[in-house]
């Protein structure tokens, strides 16, 4: 793997008691951040090879919205996932060249220190819909990935 875009889910609806919270859906206002997501992967020429998203509503929106017709991988492991969880999962795929990675915090955040830093410990400042890219000179491991650019929508 020689590249990897990490996107948060953009903003959701408030989660309910009576409700599975992988039910939860997408605001316009979150709409409209998935959107202007794409239009930043779009207008910088990123290309993907795989895309790996969790199964909840509100991160399909999400990849439908920023990332197009491409056909997700619908990965279960990504939801409530830790960043050892998505590290696992991402060295499972370390074939592909560019992958994009659509999923929730904390768990997202942390992969960022993870793979950056090589830590692990609570790492606040991915915003919905925000995105970390980050590039890899050598092979999938922690601390060794160099962070090329962090983005999140205009509020």
């Amino acid at each position: 793997m020689r590249e990897l875009i990490l996107l948060r889910h953009a903003e959701a609806e408030p989660g309910k008691d009576d409700k599975d919270d992988r039910e939860r859906r997408l605001t316009e206002h979150g709409k409209n951040e998935a959107r202007a997501a794409g239009e930043w992967l779009s207008s910088h020429r990123v290309t993907y090879d795989r895309i790996l998203c969790s199964p909840s509503e509100r991160t399909k929106e999400t990849a439908a919205l920023a990332l197009g017709q491409v056909e997700p991988s619908y990965e279960p492991a990504i939801y409530n996932a830790t960043p050892g969880d998505l590290f696992d999962l991402l060295d499972q795929h370390k074939d592909a060249e560019r992958v994009v990675l659509v999923g929730h915090n904390p768990g997202i955040e942390q992969l960022v220190a993870f793979l950056v830093d090589g830590r692990s410990e609570d790492y606040r400042g991915m915003p919905p819909a925000g995105m970390a890219r980050l590039r890899f000179d050598g092979s999938l491991e922690p601390g060794r990935a160099k962070l090329e650019t962090f983005w999140s929508p205009p509020n």
